[in-house]
């Protein structure tokens, strides 16, 4: 996997929602399924189901600038459906 990076907001985000970085790097790693971010041509959502959390799919919205992938949100999506 390339290098990964974190915005100030993941950072927030994740401790507010008990989001282990761990859980960050192995959905952007090993996608299940990953799709175009509607709102913003240049990001990506990756998703997982997570175990630790009974498999609630975690998103994970991120860049990939050629260098690194810049993780720039997480939140477990109740509505996320595996293709």
């Amino acid at each position: 996997m390339a290098r990964l990076r974190f915005s100030a907001h993941i950072l927030d985000v994740m401790e507010e929602r008990s989001i282990e970085a761990e859980w960050v790097e192995r959905t952007l790693s090993e996608p299940e399924w990953v799709e175009p971010d509607l709102a913003d041509p240049g990001l990506r959502r990756a998703f997982r189901a997570i175990q630790e959390r009974g498999d609630r799919i975690l998103c994970v919205v991120y860049r990939d600038d050629g260098e690194a992938l810049f993780a720039v949100t997480a939140f477990f999506d109740r509505g996320a459906r595996r293709p």
